[in-house]
């Protein structure tokens, strides 16, 4: 129950409107370990790619915020650790290690630019 109820919750608060966020916002929610901060930042559409399985491209932003709290769940993921954060025209790019219970894995975010604010268009974890 308690599942579903928060998937129920998860899906109502990204039924809204894309969430432009600084990038600091964005690595800040990287930071906390929380799938559900961080897909508060997706885009309307996004690329996931996840380990050991293929690219999943255009999708919703709800189900690539369930599949991304899946594999933090999965994970354990506890924290984020910028390695480089670069910018080329409208588009910013992110690197950095999500530290899990077991293992850390590398994580990159693409994220466009509207105005001085971004949001996340783009995950590859692996």
């Amino acid at each position: 129950m308690k599942k579903i109820l928060m998937l129920l919750g998860l899906g109502f608060i990204l039924m809204s409107s894309t969430t432009f966020g600084t990038a600091d916002e964005i690595i800040d929610s990287l930071k906390k370990g929380s799938a559900l901060e961080t897909s508060q930042y997706f885009d309307n559409f996004v690329d996931l790619t996840l380990p050991e399985k293929d690219e999943m491209k255009n999708m919703g932003k709800n189900q690539a915020s369930i599949a991304l709290k899946a594999f933090y769940d999965e994970m354990g993921v506890k924290t984020f650790q910028l390695t480089s954060q670069r910018e080329a025209g409208s588009i910013m790019y992110i690197t950095g290690k999500l530290q899990g219970k077991v293992k850390n894995t590398n994580l990159t975010l693409i994220l466009k630019n509207s105005g001085s604010k971004y949001s996340i268009t783009s995950i590859r974890i692996g």
